[in-house]
């Protein structure tokens, strides 16, 4: 059976003239005071050097954060790497937000030590630090109460977005803060005036699946909170979106249009907001306002070209292969994992394509690590032997990966190769397993299946089946599918707080 298992800033005033100190002319003086006493000599001597040497090739904090508006990660890691081996703790954080964004485990494990290392000095690092906590996989009840401790210290610092993970540990941990209700503490907030707390309660709904039930309350949350958290025009074009207001609509795409224009909006924002107007589970699609509002924040910001290539995807009357094409090369040329695993899905289905499995696994394999849904289309391609043969264990890795990072459709995947046995011996105790699983997907192949499944076990075997079923949630340690992601609601960082 397959086991489930500082030197003072007048130095560096006299070191760099004031074009090529831009954006890092603070950084020596804010470390100085970021810094123990026992660090000034080494401080010293470190910005006596960068004097001598000149500013030729400096990091550069404002380019990095300008880097990673765009972007381009790569550049921004440069920078913010640099300045965090000078001991810059907002080039720590920096370069642990990247860290995190990668999704690779190895890198957020060092997210999380790079938050750490300036946690001390940094209500920045200490709020982040708080928020990979509260999202950590399979988290302690200690690291629970320490995310709260830290993110109430970052507030209480005067550093914002902690309200909204607290919220979140409560909700999703009740068992480790039995003396706290949720609702009960976003109530207080939002009588004390706090600018999260109408979000927080967002967040209450989504997780408890209200939302659709309270569109018109959170469409005043939003409203109330559009010119200072910027979330807000995805949520509103939600509910527009959801309530069928075209008007209202309209007239939220020309205010998002208006702020980007003048800076107050990224276009991270403007990327969201499109995407909900394709949404086709969301109400009717919009799907060339979308387009309208992607094209022109693509250039400087990549990941809206594969916005636009999976606009077309969905929507094919928006342009042709050439052009899908052309926005996937943008996409891969500015090293976008989803670019990769659009063009996978193109040739493992064949659309506007001829299908193609050995040139899908190539593209799947470069996004893997960075998009869940590459593992899930590995595993799928491994169990179904589009390469020629099955490939059982392969296939179990990539799909297992997938599942437990949150891809729904992979425990359906699992449950089909542990009970149909193609390339390998069935296993109806797993197969039981992940059948269970995927009942979360709420389609009826995969209740037909779990039921079915069940019903073959005799006693004794279900009772083992039902003690690894446990074993492999406890395993998982993942929020549950309806509470929102942590980045959902993660207001964006200016450098005006750098």
């Amino acid at each position: 059976m397959t086991t489930i298992l500082n030197t003072p800033p007048t130095l560096w005033e006299r070191a760099c003239s004031r074009k090529n100190r831009r954006g890092l002319s603070d950084a020596p003086g804010r470390l100085l005071r970021e810094q123990a006493p026992s660090h000034m000599g080494s401080l010293c001597a470190i910005a006596l050097a960068v004097s001598l040497a000149g500013c030729a090739g400096l990091p550069d904090q404002r380019l990095a954060n300008e880097a990673l508006k765009r972007g381009d990660t790569t550049t921004a890691a440069q920078n913010y790497r640099a300045l965090a081996d000078l001991g810059y703790s907002e080039a720590q954080v920096g370069l642990a937000d990247i860290q995190v964004d990668s999704r690779d485990p190895d890198q957020i494990k060092q997210a999380e030590a790079t938050y750490r290392a300036a946690a001390d000095v940094s209500p920045r690092a200490q709020a982040r630090l708080g928020r990979l906590l509260v999202a950590k996989p399979g988290a302690t009840e200690a690291e629970h109460h320490e995310a709260e401790s830290l993110l109430k210290k970052a507030g209480a610092n005067g550093e914002g977005n902690t309200l909204i993970p607290l919220a979140m540990l409560y909700l999703q941990y009740p068992h480790s803060f039995p003396n706290v209700n949720a609702q009960q503490q976003i109530s207080q907030w939002r009588a004390e005036g706090k600018p999260e707390a109408g979000l927080a309660q967002v967040l209450l709904y989504r997780t408890q699946g209200t939302y659709d039930q309270h569109l018109d309350e959170v469409a005043t949350i939003c409203k109330a909170a559009l010119n200072t958290t910027d979330i807000c025009y995805v949520e509103l074009a939600t509910v527009y979106q959801k309530q069928a207001k075209p008007e209202q609509q309209a007239e939220l795409i020309k205010q998002l249009q208006a702020a980007h224009a003048r800076g107050a909006v990224s276009a991270q924002r403007v990327d969201s907001v499109a995407r909900v107007l394709a949404d086709s589970t969301l109400g009717t699609p919009d799907e060339k306002t979308a387009q309208s509002l992607l094209e022109p924040i693509a250039p400087g910001y990549p990941a809206s070209w594969v916005t636009l290539a999976q606009l077309l995807y969905d929507f094919p009357e928006l342009g042709d292969v050439d052009q899908m094409m052309k926005y996937l090369d943008n996409g891969r040329a500015a090293d976008q994992p989803r670019a990769e695993l659009l063009l996978g899905k193109l040739y493992y289905e064949g659309k506007m394509v001829p299908a193609d499995a050995k040139v899908a696994e190539e593209h799947f394999q470069k996004a893997v690590g960075r998009e869940v849904a590459a593992d899930y289309y590995l595993g799928q391609i491994y169990r179904r032997g589009y390469l020629g043969k099955v490939y059982p264990q392969k296939a179990l890795d990539h799909l297992l990966t997938a599942a437990r990072n949150g891809q729904n459709s992979a425990d359906f995947a699992i449950a089909q190769l542990f009970s149909q046995g193609k390339g390998t011996k069935p296993d109806p105790l797993n197969a039981y397993v992940f059948s269970q699983l995927a009942k979360v997907q709420n389609t009826p192949q995969a209740t037909e299946l779990a039921q079915t499944l069940e019903a073959q076990l005799p006693p004794a075997q279900l009772a083992e089946a039902q003690r690894l079923l446990k074993q492999e949630q406890a395993t998982r340690g993942a929020l549950s599918q309806n509470t929102l992601q942590l980045h959902a609601l993660q207001e964006e960082d200016g450098e005006e707080s750098l």
